[in-house]
Order: structure tokens, then sequence, then C-alpha cells
């Protein structure tokens, strides 16, 4: 941590950003540093750090300084990281937040991880070295008098210790305790490439089991996961993950939708995708997201809201009217049909059957008849 200097933040003439990374904390070695979790951003000549809270507090280090640096893969209660490897610190350094360690390396712990998209652009920086190519105007370094984000005081600082120290040992309990959990979803992979591979090979079957059988062996077999799910740590977070997330669900949900004639509640389709993701389960907030995004990537999907607030997802393809003509033509058929009644018929939920009656209402095909024993919906002869 001796290797960073007090900065002002802001890039130098022929200095360009390349990524920046939302909750991160710095080590000094295998110590936690003083200050608390904040941006790190990656520059064409330095390493930048600046504090979440106070924007006054940045520190920064020239890239010339890391000798190498490595993945540092995490666990139940701990982050991944990356562990950066430095040459001594120069005789002429500017005023830092460390003015000695007694380590020659720092670890990055990615709390809101992305550290796999980091790692790729600093391997990148480190492999153009365009920091001997393009010298900044001025010196990288910048003094200033704030004294934001330096050592509190001892006491402060002994408390933090004690309640740190409180918090690896917690952490390490956790770890313990969930070791065979760790080796299950490391195991669960597998399963999963196995699966795929068993499924390609039953193509070749002859003979031995039927046609049907075939299809649905198959269909169990790639029911029990994706292969490599889209995740925090492998595309970051923000606007990118969820463009990506969106396009593996393209890809997933194409075949549910045909089967279920082209309409899923979405509240199903959170239940298909996790069961298909296996440990990395997918947030509600996640899913709605990247469905938000199917129109803008022009994918054959889209996400619909229905009046009463339902939301499903639905193939570009579907058509209303031929959704709306098969509600009239059942209930004319029948006479009448209340949406458990619908439902059996079509093979979907009572939900979506009641949103198709419903559709149907509002375009004046059908009606109500709302007594104790239920909804009822009629042909419409007026």
């Amino acid at each position: 941590m001796d290797r960073f200097v007090w900065s002002s933040g802001l890039l130098e003439i022929n200095e360009t950003l390349v990524i920046q990374q939302r909750g991160v904390r710095l080590y000094d070695g295998e110590e936690k540093g003083k200050m608390d979790v904040g941006i790190l951003l990656l520059s064409t000549h330095r390493l930048l750090w600046r504090d979440h809270k106070n924007h006054d507090c940045c520190i920064a280090m020239p890239l010339s300084q890391i000798v190498l640096f490595e993945e540092q893969a995490g666990g139940i209660g701990k982050s991944a990281k990356i562990v950066v490897h430095l040459h001594p610190a120069p005789s002429n350094k500017e005023p830092g937040p460390y003015q000695t360690s007694k380590y020659s390396y720092i670890k990055l712990s990615f709390k809101e991880h992305g550290q796999i998209e980091f790692s790729r652009r600093l391997s990148e920086e480190m492999t153009q070295r365009r920091w001997e190519h393009m010298p900044v105007s001025q010196p990288i370094y910048t003094s200033t008098t704030s004294q934001a984000g330096r050592m509190r005081a001892v006491g402060i600082v002994g408390i933090e210790r004690k309640l740190e120290e409180k918090r690896k040992e917690m952490d390490k309990n956790i770890s313990e305790a969930f070791e065979d959990l760790s080796k299950l979803m490391e195991k669960a992979k597998e399963m999963v490439e196995l699966s795929r591979s068993i499924a390609s090979k039953i193509k070749d079957k002859q003979g031995d089991i039927t046609e049907d059988e075939t299809i649905r062996f198959k269909s169990y077999l790639l029911s029990m996961g994706i292969a490599n799910p889209v995740t925090r740590e492998t595309h970051g977070s923000g606007t990118h993950y969820h463009m990506q997330l969106a396009k593996q669900l393209g890809e997933i949900l194409l075949a549910p939708l045909e089967e279920q004639g082209g309409m899923m509640a979405l509240t199903e389709v959170y239940c298909l995708v996790n069961r298909a993701r296996g440990m990395e389960l997918l947030s509600p907030e996640d899913l709605v997201n990247a469905c938000k995004m199917f129109e803008a990537l022009k994918l054959p999907l889209r996400l619909r809201i229905f009046d009463s607030g339902v939301m499903v997802i639905q193939l570009q393809s579907h058509s209303e009217e031929e959704m709306i003509a098969s509600a009239l033509d059942n209930v004319s058929e029948k006479g009448s049909l209340t949406s458990e009644e619908f439902a059996k018929l079509l093979g979907l939920s009572v939900l979506l059957s009641k949103e198709r009656l419903l559709l149907a209402e509002k375009m004046g095909h059908l009606c109500r008849d709302d007594s104790v024993e239920g909804l009822r919906f009629y042909p419409n002869l007026f």
C-alpha cells in the first residue's frame, strides 16, 4: 500500500479511462486497508481508488509499479480478489496513506463482483504498456492538502481492528460449515456437461428405445441446467450484465414458450430459469431488468404487462387475435366457462387462462357473470 499516493483523481493529458468497478476494498498484503469500500478505476497509466462516500479521498499508483497479478477465487462469505505484486516503492515517492509497508503486494477485493472483466482489461494494459508510448504531460502524482482518508484516531482504529477480527472468525466458521456445499457446486457443473453429452449421443442410438422415449429422455437431461450461466462474476454489473443475461434467456426460453402456446407467466419463467441455473440463482429484479431488454436487443421475445399487473413473457410472433379467437371459440362451444375450466381445456395455468378471458371481454367478445359461484364468462350476444 505504500506505493499509493494521494491524488486529485483527475485524468492527465494522454491518459484514458479503461474500466471502473464499484464495491472494491484494498488490502495491504493480508491486512485490510484503513479505508472503506470504494470505486476502483483503471486507466492507461494508473490504478486509482476513490472512496465511495468521500470523493475527495482518492489515491493512485502507476501501472509501471506492477510486476504481475493473479486472481484469487471467492467462496462462501469471501469475495473474489486480484492479488497484485509490486516493485519496491521509489525513494522520491509523494505522500500517501501509507509511508511504509511490510508487504510487496496488495489485494483488490471485489464485493460487487466484476473481477473477471477487470482482470482481463488489466492484463491487456500490462501487455500493451501504453504508459510507455504515451507519457502524460504532467507528473502522475498530485499532492493534496486534504487529510481525507488518513488514519483515524488510535482509539477508533483499535475498535475497528477488534470488529474485523470477529468478522474474520465468523467468516472462517461459515466457510468450514459450507465446504460440502462448495464441492456440490463444482460437481453440479460436471453433471450438466455430462447430461448434454448423453443427450447428444442419444441422437445416434437406434432400435433400443422408441423415438418418443428418446425425446422425453433428452428433455429430462437438458432441463438439468445451463452449462455456462451468465453471472455477475463473469460479466460485471449494470447494463452489460443484463444485456448478456437477456441474450441467454432468449436462447433457453424459446422451446418452453413454443410448448406453452407462445406465452408464460413471469413467475413460471423465474422458476424454470433458476432450476436450469442450478446454484447460480437469479434474483427477481435481475430477471425483470433482463426481460425489459428483449425488444431493444431485437430478440424474438418480449415482456408484456396486462392491465391487472400480471407480467408474462411471450413470443414476438404470438398473435393476440388468435388468442382472443381461441377464447371465444371455446366459450361458444361450451356455452360458458370459468378460468379453471378454460385452463384445463388448453393446458395452461389458471392465471394465464383468466387473462385471456379478460382480454376477450375487453375487446367485447365475451361478457361475465360474477356470482357466489365464481366468475363465469359467456359469449357476448349484444
